[in-house]
């Protein structure tokens, strides 16, 4: 089994998106202890802004120089195709995705190669395969009363549905700007849901 990895927060490794996703990752590896895990870093300056000859190809099925952002597409289309499962750990900002993150979906959210569009809309083109979204919000946007729009679950259900994955599994810390106390209690009901839905899944 091979997961993928993709970091979005700027924090990198002390923030709560990535604690939570290696949570994850470390219930899938305790299932497939051989599994191999591919890191791929999307916060910060990692990945650029897809450029002009992308942005052609996406209206236009004529040769276009391979360089530039669409080979990295590519290589992150490819990176994707690879992997049987995929872990996403992110920030909520502004009540959704992070710019790092929506880079990353710009890149493989691809006309003609990660979905078609025809006259039925849009096709998706990749096969399904779990999704885990490891999310980390400064407020609390989930359960009976929540105090802040939550723009990021729809979003990203929506786009990853349109390449073809459909299966996605959110975990979340909420309230992270809420004081210590919060955080402990907020881990404390994630790694709770998260036994609870391995155990269920093995």
């Amino acid at each position: 089994m091979k997961i993928l990895h993709v970091s979005c927060s700027p924090r990198g490794q002390t923030s709560e998106s990535y604690r939570l996703a290696k949570n994850i990752i470390g219930f899938l590896l305790d299932g497939e202890p051989t599994a191999t895990v591919i890191h791929r870093v999307v916060a910060g300056d990692a990945l650029a802004q897809v450029d002009e000859d992308y942005a052609n190809s996406q209206q236009s099925s004529a040769d276009i120089s391979q360089e530039g952002s669409l080979a990295r597409s590519d290589e992150l289309i490819q990176e994707l195709e690879s992997a049987d499962v995929v872990v996403i750990g992110t920030p909520m900002h502004n009540f959704t995705v992070p710019a790092a993150l929506k880079v990353w979906i710009d890149h493989v959210a691809r006309v003609r190669r990660t979905f078609n569009v025809g006259t039925q809309g849009k096709t998706s083109l990749l096969r399904d395969r779990p999704v885990f979204v490891a999310v980390a919000s400064g407020g609390r946007f989930s359960g009976v009363n929540p105090r802040q729009p939550d723009f990021l679950t729809p979003y990203l259900t929506a786009v990853l549905g349109m390449i073809g994955l459909h299966a996605l599994t959110f975990f979340s810390v909420e309230g992270t700007a809420l004081g210590r106390d919060a955080v402990v209690e907020a881990r404390r009901k994630t790694d709770q849901a998260l036994h609870a839905y391995f155990s269920l899944n093995r």
